[in-house]
């Protein structure tokens, strides 16, 4: 969605400072977040593409100032109260006060390892053929989402070239919202320098994203 996490091509946050030898979390907290997001994630009420939306979704003030798992968390308590796993109260309290929905399934510590070895595939097969094909010249679809997207905003109505068909995967913009997996075919698609940052742009740059099919069309 046009949220406060589409950074990409966006100007005034300072240089990229990346941490040299940076651990995998900051802080004890932080292994604990991960491990209950994926917990939670586990018991099979939402998929990870309403996740992604659901930290989309916090406002930008809130997203500006949280950290990365921060902005988990948060969402996590989002997603908890809209299935009806926790309630305002249960926050407010620490503990469980109100009753709770009942869980599909609960992911045991000694099914750990398993389930993450297995992870979470979302290639499916689609029934009819690829539109495109490598060497195609396409143009991405311009459009202003409230809802999930994983088309970013500094790739949309931009002339690219089809690098590579690579499969059909689950259409995560309907998948989010609970209107089906909806499988469509994804190609990597390539941009000219130029295309993306206009006049003074590195000529030696290009930039790739890989696309579902409803966000192309034939340039």
């Amino acid at each position: 969605m046009n949220g406060p996490q589409d950074l990409g091509g966006q100007m005034g946050f300072g240089p990229v400072a990346p941490e040299k030898d940076e651990p995998y979390f900051h802080a004890a907290w932080e292994r604990r977040a991960l491990g209950v997001t994926l917990t939670a994630g586990a018991m099979g009420a939402w998929n990870i593409d309403e996740s992604r939306h659901a930290r989309e979704s916090l406002h930008p003030a809130d997203y500006y100032a949280s950290s990365y798992y921060e902005i988990w968390i948060k969402a996590l308590e989002m997603l908890l109260k809209r299935h009806g796993f926790v309630t305002e109260r249960d926050l407010d309290a620490g503990t469980a006060v109100d009753p709770a929905a009942t869980p599909k399934r609960v992911l045991k510590a000694e099914n750990v390892p398993g389930v993450l070895a297995k992870g979470g595939p979302c290639d499916r097969p689609v029934a009819t053929p690829a539109r495109f094909k490598a060497g195609d010249p396409v143009r991405t679809k311009n459009f202003n989402p409230t809802g999930h997207t994983r088309l970013p905003r500094y790739a949309r109505g931009k002339h690219g070239v089809v690098e590579a068909v690579r499969d059909g995967f689950v259409f995560p913009d309907s998948n989010a919202h609970g209107h089906g997996e909806n499988p469509q075919w994804v190609y990597t698609v390539v941009f000219e320098g130029s295309e993306i940052w206009g006049e003074g742009a590195d000529p030696t740059l290009t930039v790739s994203i890989d696309a579902w099919e409803s966000y192309l069309e034939p340039a």
